[in-house]
């Protein structure tokens, strides 16, 4: 089933609603391309959908395999490509591991991570590097 998402554009602001839920944000363009900067750009979202999608992936997963799950939390580091046509180069993608993860499962939902839904729709050109921290 598919999802309504709607979009609005007012000069370089534009707002995002959320069909379902009716959940608003934002996007500007970055000052290095023209706009203010004053929000998420689009390959800012982008990026960060690609975090999201890895922690509740995890999350999902490790409830469906009944594993102790606590907090968890990712940053990632958004590289735009030098030259004509801008494009997301590379996502670097570090991600902190909750205390509770066990050393045996590791190895499992690291490889879970980088077959979630939104790393396998990006183009294979832009670089997915992930490192896993474990406290």
């Amino acid at each position: 089933m598919g999802v309504s998402i709607s979009l609005k554009i007012n000069a370089l602001s534009c707002g995002i609603t959320h069909g379902p839920s009716g959940s608003v944000l934002g996007t500007t363009p970055p000052k290095d391309n023209g706009g203010d900067g004053s929000s998420f750009s689009p390959t800012d979202l982008l990026a960060a959908s690609l975090a999201s999608c890895v922690l509740t992936t995890l999350a999902l997963q490790a409830g469906r395999e009944n594993l102790s799950w606590g907090d968890a939390s990712a940053r990632v580091v958004k590289e735009m490509t030098a030259t004509a046509p801008r494009r997301v180069a590379e996502l670097v993608l570090e991600v902190t591991m909750p205390k509770e993860t066990k050393p045996e499962h590791r190895a499992r939902l690291e490889e879970i991570a980088h077959g979630c839904p939104v790393a396998r729709s990006l183009h294979p050109d832009v670089k997915l590097p992930m490192t896993f921290v474990y406290p």
